[in-house]
């Protein structure tokens, strides 16, 4: 089972008030999971995810 459909479901509902969401809320999860796995430093993530300060 992949990641992404055993988090989803427990992250807070975005919220209807204010702007809405430049990033994809998957990416950023995707980012936390790249750095956990490889143990790089937050600084250090590919520029296929968000910048470091979102993720």
């Amino acid at each position: 089972m992949p990641e992404w459909e055993i988090v989803e479901p427990t992250l807070p509902s975005p919220q209807w008030m204010g702007k809405p969401d430049r990033r994809s809320r998957r990416a950023s999860v995707d980012g936390i999971l790249y750095v956990v796995r490889t143990g790089r430093a937050w600084r250090y993530l590919p520029v296929d995810f968000p910048p470091w300060q979102t993720v």
